[in-house]
């Protein structure tokens, strides 16, 4: 837990020192222009560090004499840090700004008010139109700016990891693990394709393939990039072999599975001061999650109706959403999603059995499986 919270310190710092070096370049530009520094602060801020957390286990998964990360008080990075544990900050950190990018353009395609219990993106910039009293609409204000802000992310991220690779002792080590980045880049975009595909296309789909093409973008849009890409990408920085990569996607896979799925339930029923989103907001979205695609195989005519009627309206009152819910938990989908987050949880911890990782991170891979498993609605 300790080496844990301190690597999560280390980010948060690495990132704080990154964006201040690009504040520098922003300012001379024009002060109109800080306030995408200032909403970037703001949003990269909060968060778990999921990702951030899963590269460093993937990093200290590689069988090396141990490495800790304790350094002398007011010490910098680089400096004091063991071999390529700089480098592996930076790719966590990297990886931490190029998820808070996708939660921007997420936020703008689901139309999404809050994030982490506060304004999302464009809504800010919506604000802020608003109080200038500038000219126009504040929604497309709003949007266009969230684009402009997600993309300076997306940019951010990218310097950030070359950096961090820069700090790497191995090239070959560095150039795997840039690989992977591009990797997770490209099906994440594919996979929230998919998912706004989904919301629309499934009118058309036959009704037996609707849960595997649910199952298919909870793989692409959230399980690789949350679990397996972090956890091969730090693993990859420190050396790690095909075969032990090939372990840690074999575990990162599920898992990540397994932690979409929970994330689905909470979109229905999570409370709003655990998720920071409203309650039933993926209803309102129109999610057309393995939830609903499992709830749709066993309702009768009435109730499918009804659902297809109401998923997806953004102006649902908190009755129709309480109509959703029941229709759902009643189907038996609830029980059945959970039953595959057992599944899956079951099959990532199966693939760390006799495996290369270090005993110790089985162990913290073993727990991290019941903290992002098992989220309390």
């Amino acid at each position: 837990m300790a080496e844990s919270t301190r690597l999560v310190d280390l980010v948060h710092s690495r990132i704080d020192e990154f964006i201040n070096t690009r504040e520098s370049i922003v300012t001379t530009i024009s002060p109109d222009v800080t306030v995408l520094v200032e909403f970037s602060r703001q949003f990269l801020s909060g968060g778990k560090r999921f990702r951030a957390q899963f590269a460093h286990l993937g990093w200290q998964s590689v069988p090396v004499p141990a490495v800790g990360l304790q350094t002398p008080a007011g010490a910098g990075l680089s400096p004091t840090l063991p071999d390529g544990l700089a480098g592996l900050v930076s790719a966590a950190a990297a990886l931490e700004i190029f998820h808070a990018a996708a939660l921007v353009h997420d936020d703008i395609i689901d139309n999404s008010d809050t994030r982490r219990g506060a304004p999302s993106a464009h809504r800010r910039f919506e604000a802020l139109h608003g109080a200038e009293g500038w000219a126009g609409s504040p929604a497309d204000f709003g949007r266009a700016s969230a684009i402009l802000l997600g993309d300076l992310l997306l940019g951010w991220s990218d310097e950030l990891l070359d950096e961090g690779l820069d700090d790497a002792p191995d090239r070959t080590s560095a150039r795997r693990a840039r690989a992977q980045f591009n990797l997770m880049r490209t099906e994440v975009t594919a996979g929230q394709y998919l998912d706004i595909l989904e919301e629309r296309a499934w009118l058309t789909q036959p009704e037996a393939e609707l849960l595997d093409r649910a199952i298919r973008v909870i793989v692409f849009k959230s399980a690789k990039y949350s679990v397996q890409a972090p956890l091969v990408i730090g693993a990859a920085l420190a050396g790690a072999d095909d075969d032990h990569l090939d372990v840690l996607r074999a575990f990162g896979l599920p898992l990540g599975i397994a932690y979409q799925l929970r994330d689905d339930l909470l979109g229905v029923f999570g409370d709003a001061v655990v998720t920071g989103k409203p309650s039933g907001d993926d209803l309102r979205e129109g999610k057309r999650t393995v939830l609903i695609a499992l709830a749709r195989e066993r309702l009768d005519a009435a109730a499918l109706g009804t659902v297809d009627r109401l998923l997806g309206r953004d102006d649902l009152t908190p009755e129709q959403i309480v109509t959703l819910q029941q229709i759902i938990v009643d189907s038996g989908a609830v029980d059945r999603v959970e039953t595959l987050i057992q599944q899956n949880v079951a099959q990532a911890l199966a693939a760390l059995a006799g495996s290369s990782v270090a005993p110790g991170v089985v162990t913290a891979l073993t727990d991290f499986a019941g903290t992002v498993t098992r989220r309390a609605f």
